[in-house]
């Protein structure tokens, strides 16, 4: 069997991504506000109100890529890769004020029911919109892993959510149509609306950490150290070790204790090759590595401003 090929990442970037989820939004947009016009269905107007979100979500994401991939500058000495957590951070804002507006409008409906109408069709048109974004989806997922993109991977993870929110309401209009209890269609709505509610609130979680120069993950670390045993442990040592990840770049510092007598070219040599080691083990790595010699420890700040001298390690 053939497989598919793999898309090129020069090809998928993000920035081009994000354009497609802007076009794919105004799409289903149109599709699923026909469907709520054909149905006058409360559960299909909450789908329509999530892509406005969508798109709004895809322009401020499209934005802060741009602002990311700028170079480092004087003001920025480290680049401006935090902007892609504010474009997911801005994205979990806008899925929790459309949760709330959806269970707003459904529960007046629930008091209040009203007949569905032209099921079929709408129905239709919301399959079609969910096909749409569960393959953009799909590939979104695939590149944001390539790129190291959250804002990416924070759009990808919104069109899973729209694609399972059309799911619900397809079920739920479906149900009302069998068995014609019209209180079904607000509360559809109304579960959908909770479920987004939770990816809003993962979003804003994960966007706070980042911006809060989180470490790297357990497997990034667990990595980290199986790189730095390959080194001679008779002559060096390294403590110290900590990293951060800022948008797509990780961050490590640490350092490195030499024997006294070993010549400045020897040390920077060692270093090199450890930097280039750090690098190939974790794409995306800018590694950061102080001499000292073995009988010598660091003066830190303990966070108060007082300086510590660091224990010792084994």
């Amino acid at each position: 069997m053939t497989a598919f090929p793999t898309p090129r990442a020069d090809l998928l970037t993000p920035q081009r991504l994000l354009w497609a989820s802007v076009v794919v939004a105004v799409v289903t947009i149109a599709l699923k506000t026909l469907a709520w016009l054909l149905t006058d269905s409360v559960g299909l107007l909450s789908d329509a109100m999530e892509s406005f979100v969508n798109l709004a979500s895809a322009i401020f994401a499209l934005v802060m890529v741009t602002i990311a991939q700028r170079p480092a500058d004087e003001d920025h000495p480290y680049g401006h890769h935090k902007a892609e957590y504010f474009s997911s951070g801005f994205e979990g804002i806008l899925i929790i004020a459309a949760a709330l507006g959806i269970v707003w409008a459904a529960s007046h409906r629930i008091f209040n029911p009203r007949p569905v109408q032209a099921i079929g069709w709408g129905l239709a048109l919301s399959v079609v919109s969910s096909a749409l974004n569960g393959l953009l989806a799909w590939v979104m997922f695939r590149a944001a892993r390539t790129h190291r993109s959250i804002a990416l991977e924070a759009d990808a993870k919104h069109l899973v959510t729209d694609v399972w929110t059309s799911a619900g309401v397809v079920v739920g209009i479906g149900a009302v149509a069998w068995t014609g209890w019209l209180w079904l269609d607000p509360l559809v709505a109304i579960g959908v609306a909770l479920n987004i509610l939770k990816e809003g609130f993962a979003l804003l979680w994960r966007s706070s950490q980042g911006l809060m120069d989180e470490a790297l993950e357990p497997e990034l670390q667990e990595t980290i150290q199986q790189t730095l045993a390959r080194f001679d442990r008779a002559i060096l040592r390294f403590d110290h070790v900590i990293t951060r990840r800022s948008g797509q770049r990780r961050f490590i510092d640490l350092h490195m204790h030499l024997p006294a007598n070993m010549t400045l070219g020897e040390a920077a040599g060692l270093r090199s090759d450890i930097e280039q080691a750090l690098i190939a083990a974790v794409p995306g790595l800018r590694a950061s590595i102080q001499l000292l010699p073995v009988d010598v420890e660091p003066v830190l700040d303990d966070g108060a401003g007082l300086p510590v001298t660091e224990a010792k390690a084994g």
